[in-house]
């Protein structure tokens, strides 16, 4: 990753509101995310040469190319594993940028899925098809369930309660009352409420779940030298990984030689190798949040804390805006902000580099950005 240290940066985002049954296709939500992102930066659509996106998004590069005005074309790549794949794009999108295939990428997602129908775990049977049938443990139809025994198992071992638990809950709620354009902006929760919230699948309650969301966001990455000229204070792509450990399953994690150890580890070593800051170093985190037991686990693969001692990490508002030694997903993150897998951490992580987070961390000059633990992931360090 040398190659793309500091090389790249992201001078623009956009993003639609967040909804439940919106009116607009994933298409037309995808092209006004764009067409925000370009106009944040000031650079024309048929600048844009290169693309990143979800394997999972609908809206294939032809159809964003036609729609926005593009110009020719010469770099588009797609990441797969849902909500993994968040980071992966910006870092195929630098990667890009870095080496000359293209000089100015987005990236972007755009998801419908308030609708039950629409999600994928909705449809059982395609859940157990293919390999699946031969690999899923039985019961286990929902990603819910299946983070649901990992955390059971963290529980048993290590000692987590409901109440670490509730610490994410509460902090990222706290954090989504202060941005107005989370959708639960007006909606704060007591640690009373979080205990009494019906169970979806034990030991996880409702607001241990992320919110299924409609909208669309877009980024732009251009070169760290035209950043210099550009409007927008550029978020720098210091750092940036994948990983996919061996013998892992998507989703279950069961087949590992430790089921705790997810793709957040392979993905650390590779990201904390080829950067100059260390987890110490950073001042808040966007971390991937589509259940609340994923945070105590990517806290330990990342390294901010020991084996075993993510849930503790909680405690005392660690995670809270302003005085917690790690603010973490400070515009309320896929619980309280909205879920379009993962994507609105990135746009807040820029945020945090420009200055401009409605939970501004104060000297913040280092932001990580994660996707999703329990499937082969991906994550970002920006600096400023």
């Amino acid at each position: 990753m040398s190659g793309i240290k500091d090389r790249v940066a992201i001078v623009g985002i956009g993003q639609t509101a967040f909804g439940k049954g919106l009116e607009d296709t994933e298409l037309s939500l995808a092209c006004q995310a764009i067409s925000m992102a370009l106009d944040d930066c000031g650079i024309a659509p048929s600048e844009v040469d290169g693309t990143a996106s979800f394997t999972m998004e609908l809206n294939r590069e032809v159809d964003i190319a036609r729609n926005v005005g593009f110009g020719d074309v010469t770099f588009f790549s797609q990441v797969g594993y849902g909500g993994g794949a968040g980071c992966g794009t910006i870092l195929h999108a630098a990667m890009a940028v870095a080496t000359g295939q293209c000089n100015v990428a987005v990236a972007w997602r755009a998801r419908k899925r308030a609708s039950k129908a629409s999600r994928p775990w909705a449809q059982t049977p395609q859940r157990i098809d293919d390999q699946w049938q031969w690999s899923r443990p039985f019961g286990l139809g929902r990603p819910v369930d299946e983070v649901a025994m990992l955390m059971r198992r963290y529980m048993h071992q290590y000692g987590g309660t409901r109440d670490h638990l509730a610490n994410v809950a509460l902090a990222f709620r706290k954090h989504a009352n202060r941005n107005p354009n989370a959708t639960m902006y007006d909606r704060p929760l007591t640690r009373e409420q979080y205990m009494e919230a019906r169970w979806i699948s034990e030991p996880l309650c409702l607001f241990d779940n992320c919110l299924e969301t409609d909208g669309a966001l877009a980024t732009v990455l251009v070169s760290a030298d035209r950043a210099k000229d550009l409007p927008q204070k550029p978020a720098f792509v210091h750092s940036a990984a994948q990983g996919l450990p061996p013998q892992h399953q998507t989703m279950i994690n069961y087949f590992n030689d430790d089921p705790l150890l997810g793709p957040s580890w392979a993905a650390a070593d590779q990201l904390w190798r080829e950067s100059d800051f260390k987890p110490a170093d950073v001042k808040c985190a966007q971390i991937y949040d589509a259940f609340s037991p994923l945070i105590p686990l990517s806290l330990e693969g990342y390294g901010f804390c020991e084996r075993g001692e993510g849930a503790e990490f909680t405690n005392d508002g660690a995670l809270e805006w302003p005085d917690g030694r790690l603010p973490t997903n400070t515009a309320g993150g896929g619980m309280s902000e909205a879920y379009v897998h993962g994507f609105n951490l990135v746009l807040e992580g820029v945020r945090q580099m420009r200055g401009t987070s409605t939970s501004q961390v104060e000297n913040a000059d280092t932001c990580l950005v994660t996707s999703g633990e329990g499937v082969p992931t991906s994550a970002l360090l920006l600096r400023n």
